[in-house]
């Protein structure tokens, strides 16, 4: 017999003649609770931490918005002291009276298509072809990341000197290799919209190249072993490994892309002028004309359904995309 059972150890639950210790494995005592309760005690300084972004978000966003809900039910013109409130008028105008707007609206419906659709099969596209840490890739990925940090401006000239019907690169391209009679005057015809949309791929599918590398290399490589023991092909290993588990990635690209060709203001207004002709027209650079003409009660209407469409675009995006891998 060890001498643990003779005679009884301080921290034993059972005491020399063999009774439980009172209290004894009914729990912590109450020093150790209340020492528990110091630790998930919240300094109340940690409060003072996102004040900053909080009082930012107020002030950027959240005033200027019930700021724009006020303006809206107004014909204000944004200098007289004197307006009148006209209700939904400015609503109603907007989506039954208004072929400026409806038009900007379909244009940027064709541009938000165009871009989604290109960008991302492009940008994943390259991911696939350059998820690989090599050399090659490295150096492949750093040159088409590279007209993101261009700025819109710098990219709406270049493109604009490449369109240019008279002496821009792609006529005298054709012109070079014998094909004259395609030319096309690009932002002066009906389709200028569909050119500037494959500006807009151009300037930004590396950036979103970069998040579907960052999605293709958080996979697990022993999937992809354990898929081919199985006998997969390269299609059924993208189909229901890679392309399910960069379903993140895919919602981050497929949002921020939409949102980028909503707010393609500078890159129309660099190729299209100021104010672009109707084939150019999108509702961002709308609301600013109509802004420019000093109607701001209705500008302040059309910026409203503006945030309101992106916002609907954007879930049922996020939405067919989850029923997507979902189905894979």
């Amino acid at each position: 017999m060890t001498p643990h059972a003779t005679t009884g150890r301080a921290d034993s639950p059972v005491t020399p003649g063999g009774a439980a210790r009172p209290g004894a494995g009914t729990g912590p005592g109450p020093a150790a609770r209340r020492a528990r309760r110091r630790a998930t005690t919240v300094n109340p300084g940690l409060y003072l931490f996102p004040l900053p972004a909080v009082a930012l978000l107020v002030v950027f966003f959240a005033v200027p918005t019930v700021q724009a809900v006020q303006y809206a039910v107004t014909d204000w013109d944004g200098f007289s002291a004197d307006y009148r409130m006209v209700g939904a008028d400015n609503f109603t105008r907007a989506l039954t009276g208004d072929d400026l707007f409806r038009n900007a609206l379909v244009n940027n419906l064709k541009f938000m298509l165009v871009v989604v659709l290109a960008q991302t099969a492009l940008s994943l596209l390259l991911a696939v072809l350059l998820a690989r840490n090599s050399r090659g890739s490295v150096i492949l990925r750093s040159l088409y990341f590279f007209p993101t940090i261009l700025s819109s401006v710098s990219v709406a000239f270049i493109w604009k000197f490449v369109y240019d019907p008279n002496f821009g690169l792609v006529n005298r391209s054709l012109d070079a290799v014998g094909l004259g009679g395609m030319r096309s005057s690009f932002l002066g015809d009906d389709q200028a919209i569909y050119w500037v949309a494959i500006t807009q791929v151009w300037f930004h599918a590396g950036q979103m190249m970069v998040v579907f590398v960052a999605g293709l290399q958080a996979i697990p490589v022993e999937l992809y072993e354990a898929a081919g023991i199985d006998g997969a092909g390269r299609w059924g290993k993208f189909r229901h490994i890679t392309w399910p588990m960069i379903a993140p990635a895919t919602a981050i690209v497929v949002a921020y892309t939409t949102i980028q060709s909503f707010k393609a203001f500078d890159l129309i207004l660099g190729l299209g002028g100021n104010p672009p002709n109707s084939s150019l027209d999108i509702l961002s650079t709308r609301i600013y004309t109509t802004f420019a003409n000093s109607d701001y009660g209705y500008a302040a209407a059309e910026s409203l359904l503006f945030m309101i469409l992106i916002g609907i675009v954007t879930v049922t995006q996020r939405r067919m995309l989850r029923a997507t891998t979902a189905d894979t």
